[in-house]
């Protein structure tokens, strides 16, 4: 995996920084932990820039980040509904807590979309409810490509600082990840468990 990045950064510069980093939005097992600490040592060898990998990172995953955002809102809420009506219990939600978390997305949501795209693990999945509840556009692409470039300057900065020790990234990052994502693969299962035994 990490020698086809290379390979790809090599021959498309920039360019292929932005596609990897769009499909690693798309597709989320291609880890930005790896592409873009990659990008940054390109960076550090003078192949790259280090302002321009964290923009090609920043713009690649934005470009990602509204293809969901505009998938979701276009899948709107009366089709949202009726799913949640139908296989609420999988998804553990009631539609009376879809509007509970409508209205607190309403007030809270710059702040849910930009955390949320510095946490390893969920930031691709934060554009689905921006998109489902329909947070206003600017907003959300204001917040995200903030929280966004924060994400990518410091995974970029990990790779030129480390240089060719990048694999301790990954080190770092599998914990981080996991300790994000237990505690809400925990709660879905509470949660999933409770609404069987109603």
């Amino acid at each position: 995996m990490a020698d086809f990045i290379k390979w790809v950064m090599e021959h498309f510069g920039y360019a292929g920084v932005t596609l990897l980093t769009f499909g690693e939005t798309i597709f989320p097992p291609l880890p930005s932990e790896v592409i873009i600490p990659l990008a940054g040592l390109q960076a550090q060898q003078g192949a790259m820039n280090f302002p321009g990998v964290v923009a090609a990172g920043t713009l690649g995953s934005m470009v990602g980040n509204f293809v969901w955002y505009a998938l979701a809102r276009r899948f709107g809420e009366d089709r949202f509904r009726r799913l949640v009506e139908r296989h609420g219990r999988w998804l553990t939600a009631d539609w009376t807590e879809i509007e509970r978390a409508q209205r607190y997305f309403t007030r809270h949501g710059a702040a849910f979309v930009f955390a949320g795209r510095i946490l390893p693990a969920i930031r691709t999945f934060v554009s689905v409810p921006a998109g489902l509840l329909r947070m206003r556009l600017w907003p959300y692409l204001a917040w995200s490509t903030l929280g966004t470039s924060i994400w990518t300057g410091a995974l970029a900065y990990s790779g030129w600082a480390l240089g060719s020790r990048y694999p301790e990234i990954e080190r770092i990052i599998g914990p981080l990840t996991l300790i994000t994502v237990g505690p809400l693969l925990c709660w879905y299962l509470w949660r999933l468990i409770a609404s069987f035994s109603k």
